[in-house]
């Protein structure tokens, strides 16, 4: 007799290693799996012990569903399936082999390769791809923009203070002791590393001094050593602080 369920997926198993499957073809449907709320065609499965089942037909699908939840394990979690009986399973691997050659008018079709319908679904993908990756570079476009215009709004703040008190003449003029002690009043992190990235940055610069704020984050950058962390954020903090005390 054949019954259909609703089982979870960590209760059935395949005898065929994932790895006849392309990786690629299973992230595919798993995620066509996620959007339209489950598996279209149940899995063929056969009680192998309480509440464990070993697939019979639909290996790919069935790894298919292991990934879609891999990704999301609240949603990918049941797996519709119709379970033989044991003594069924010839008979009913007859049938499956009979549909598989056989469309709904009744004609004979030949196999379609996996390649094939897997096309339409490869060039979704890509699209969808594109898409973000233009959205994400849009994104990154934008907050450079405005961390840009928040540097030149403080640059056209600080002349109007007193000289003294100059973020940039600070970062040209301290040695390595004193712009420590004065990046860690402003508690910068990894104010040490960064006093002595600034101090070692500005003595290769050919008159010793940096040109602007983004020449600083520029210059420290270019070091060989990479553990030092100066950027855009930091820089603007620090103009922030000095500017105030």
């Amino acid at each position: 007799m054949i019954k259909f369920f609703m089982v979870d997926v960590e209760s059935v198993s395949s005898n065929v290693p994932r790895s006849n499957f392309q990786e690629a073809d299973l992230e595919i449907l798993a995620d066509l799996i996620l959007e339209s709320g489950g598996i279209l065609k149940p899995l063929i499965l056969k009680k192998t012990g309480f509440e464990q089942y070993e697939v019979v037909d639909g290996h790919f699908e069935y790894y298919s569903a292991v990934r879609a939840r891999e990704k999301k394990p609240s949603e990918g979690d049941m797996v519709s399936a119709l379970i033989i009986s044991s003594e069924n399973e010839d008979v009913a691997l007859k049938q499956i082999a009979s549909l598989k050659g056989i469309d709904s008018s009744g004609k004979s079709v030949t196999p379609e390769l996996e390649t094939t319908k897997l096309e339409p679904r490869l060039a979704n993908l890509e699209l969808r791809l594109e898409k973000q990756f233009n959205e994400f570079k849009s994104e990154i476009l934008q907050e450079r923009q405005r961390i840009d215009s928040q540097l030149k709004q403080l640059e056209n703040l600080i002349p109007q203070k007193s000289e003294q008190i100059n973020p940039l003449s600070l970062l040209n003029s301290l040695d390595k002791d004193e712009l420590s002690i004065k990046l860690q009043r402003a508690r910068i992190p990894g104010a040490e590393k960064i006093a002595k990235g600034i101090f070692d940055a500005r003595r290769k610069k050919p008159k010793q001094e940096f040109e602007d704020y983004r020449d600083v984050v520029k210059s420290v950058k270019s070091l060989s050593d990479k553990t030092i962390k100066l950027g855009d954020k930091t820089i603007l903090t620090i103009i922030d602080e000095w500017s105030r005390s």
